[in-house]
């Protein structure tokens, strides 16, 4: 295993930071695998947050806006998955409030009828049970899969 001076980690972790988004935990955990010491991990955590390559707000921003748009998550599931990553809840919250409630709306609701459409269960109970899993999965409210699966059960 390589080691590492703490320059020489640094600048990694300036090219690691720079070509992705990152959140403290990410690079803690990197620096931890190059077997780096607690005492130079907050060194270089201090030096990446300081010439702005770690920003927390900004990652939980990045993160919630590209899982909704490009994954379909729910806002349940992006805060379940920033929790993970140790983000705090006012970042969580912020991250969130930019997600534009149309949008949120439209998107449920189109996800659900081309999973409904592709779901080929002819007994409707099972098939809304399928369509509430994969919402569910994904971290959309209940209240709000339980309104789609209403508005497609009826047709």
């Amino acid at each position: 295993m390589k080691t590492y001076a703490v320059d020489e980690a640094l600048e990694k972790m300036r090219h690691y930071c720079a070509y992705q988004e990152r959140c403290h935990k990410e690079v803690k955990n990197k620096l931890y695998s190059m077997q780096m010491i607690p005492e130079a991990i907050a060194q270089i955590v201090g030096t990446l947050v300081s010439e702005n390559y770690l920003n927390e707000s900004r990652f939980a921003l990045q993160f919630a806006q590209g899982k909704f748009s490009i994954k379909h998550w729910g806002k349940m599931r992006i805060t379940r998955e920033l929790k993970t990553r140790s983000i705090s809840d006012y970042d969580i919250r912020k991250a969130l409030s930019v997600i534009d409630d149309n949008a949120y709306l439209e998107k449920i609701s189109a996800i659900s009828a081309k999973k409904w459409k592709q779901l080929e269960e002819n007994k409707p109970q099972v098939r809304k049970q399928k369509l509430y899993q994969y919402l569910a999965y994904r971290g959309w409210e209940t209240h709000l899969i339980y309104a789609q699966i209403d508005a497609l059960g009826t047709d």
